[in-house]
């Protein structure tokens, strides 16, 4: 006689029980993943708008602090431009330019540039005009104000540099029209300012200067530098930096918006009677002693918030169409070359 066993397992009401209770199991893992990786979009964001905001920050105060530096002098009046007209340095007496509200003051977050400058429209633009230092010094003093400069050796002065020599008493702006670094004496570079054409440039339109510069002389870049809010290269709005007649380089990306105002001294007591945007009536750029920078920064990523949340910026409250997250960086910065 064979024996036979009783057939044993799960039932179909044991089986389906245990896939439901499995399916509520995946669920649970999923929903705590989900609120992860969003808290994980949340807090990068953040730390991106932070790091974004204050590297953008860093590079503004430190080029305004340094706006209208022309060496030892105390003021631009002092300087002569021998470069030929037009050019690109006609305007460096004025240290301080600014444009309020690029095209009218359109919304910068409708992503519109209406004035086909490049700018964002709504958006703020400033220049920071004055001298870079180079470590360079005049050797030996001239024969006569045309002569040709004998500066330090290794200067790395170039063809075509538009530079300025400066003491404490004068200085010249000129283009630089040979190789300094070729020919001239053992041991020092040679700076010629010759007038006539040259290969880049407007050239020079008169060849002696103010003076015969003595070894307190230094050689300075002249750097002109323009800040605005364009089009990144992700398509969102970035803080972007121009350098003399360079192309706008991109810093930082994600800076929404950017607002200025000019802190003017009246009484000359070294202190701002008041801050005003660029193009007010009766603002005076030459009596500006400080600025007041505003930013706005985004995250990069959209649908980081649960719905779009209002921000308050520049005194008005906007409803966003997307869902990103916004901060105002602000600062106000000293002009110390205008400082007494």
């Amino acid at each position: 006689m064979i024996n036979r066993h009783k057939q044993q397992g799960m039932t179909l009401i044991e089986i389906m029980i245990s896939l439901l209770i499995g399916a509520f199991l995946v669920g649970g893992v999923l929903q705590v993943f989900t609120s992860t990786r969003q808290t994980y979009r949340m807090q990068e964001n953040l730390s991106r708008m932070q790091e974004d905001g204050r590297f953008a920050m860093d590079f503004l105060i430190k080029d305004i602090r340094m706006a209208d530096y022309w060496g030892c002098l105390s003021q631009a009046t002092d300087i002569e431009s021998n470069l030929n007209l037009p050019n690109d340095y006609a305007s460096f007496a004025s240290g301080i330019a600014g444009q309020n509200d690029d095209n009218g003051g359109n919304d910068a977050d409708a992503d519109n540039d209406e004035n086909g400058n490049g700018i964002w429209d709504g958006t703020d633009s400033m220049e920071l005009k004055g001298g870079i230092g180079t470590g360079v010094f005049v050797v030996n003093i001239p024969a006569s104000p045309s002569a040709n400069l004998k500066v330090t050796d290794n200067s790395g002065l170039q063809k075509n540099d538009i530079v300025l020599v400066s003491d404490c008493s004068m200085g010249d702006i000129f283009q630089i029209t040979n190789d300094p670094g070729t020919g001239g004496a053992a041991g020092k570079d040679e700076v010629i300012h010759n007038t006539g054409a040259v290969s880049a440039g407007p050239g020079n339109f008169e060849k002696p200067f103010q003076k015969k510069y003595g070894t307190d002389a230094e050689i300075f870049k002249l750097q002109f530098i323009t800040y605005s809010i364009q089009n990144g290269a992700n398509g969102q709005p970035a803080l972007f930096k121009k350098v003399n007649t360079t192309a706008a380089t991109e810093l930082i990306e994600s800076i929404d918006n950017m607002q200025i105002l000019y802190g003017e001294d009246t009484d000359t007591d070294g202190s701002p009677n008041y801050y005003v945007p660029a193009g007010t009536a009766g603002l005076n750029m030459d009596q500006v002693i400080s600025i007041r920078i505003s930013l706005l920064v985004r995250s990069i990523d959209d649908n980081v918030a649960s719905e779009p949340r209002d921000y308050t910026y520049n005194g008005a409250t906007t409803t966003p169409t997307d869902r990103r997250l916004r901060r105002v960086f602000s600062s106000t910065i000293a002009v110390r070359n205008r400082l007494p």
